[in-house]
């Protein structure tokens, strides 16, 4: 797992709108900044598929969930 994305994970794990949250592959990119950020790529049958980036890698991640315009809007306002 990407540094940081645990703890990105535990601050949205407990939103009411996820059944399960399924880290997936890293990817090593080049880049620079810091921190990291998770983007909303797209639906999936059973939930979305983010991105976790970093400055130096991209982390798939899979979200379980029902009420997807609902965690779409409420991953939005955590930032």
């Amino acid at each position: 797992m990407i540094d940081g994305l645990r703890e990105l994970l535990e601050r949205i794990e407990v939103l009411d709108e996820i059944v399960s949250i399924i880290p997936g592959v890293i990817k090593p990119v080049r880049g620079s900044g810091s921190g990291i950020r998770l983007e909303v790529k797209y639906p999936t049958q059973t939930g979305l598929k983010l991105l976790a980036k970093s400055s130096t890698s991209v982390q798939e991640v899979f979200i379980v969930s029902k009420q997807i315009e609902e965690l779409i809007e409420k991953l939005k306002s955590i930032g």
